[in-house]
């Protein structure tokens, strides 16, 4: 699966805040902190990426719902299935 940003960009030092009973936990499973915010990063915004996809394409999805509801699909139309 591609990343949906650059892997060649420079990292960049952020603060942030974090419960230090989970930092704690995390560092004795030896969990890298820095690849797990950016993999979870990743999948929330390919997440929201995929809903507003939906959103914007909503019409065109119900239309195509619609003309198969009432056709079939294109296999069927041609007999295969």
């Amino acid at each position: 699966m591609s990343h949906i940003y650059s892997i060649d960009a420079p990292k960049k030092a952020t603060n942030i805040s974090v419960n230090s009973d989970l930092i704690a936990k995390a560092k004795a499973y030896k969990i890298n902190l820095s690849a797990t915010l950016e993999s979870e990063l990743e999948r929330i915004i390919r997440e929201k990426m995929k809903e507003e996809w939906i959103e914007k394409n909503k019409e065109a999805i119900e239309e195509n719902n619609r003309r198969v509801a009432k056709r079939g699909t294109f296999a069927q139309m041609i007999g295969r299935i």
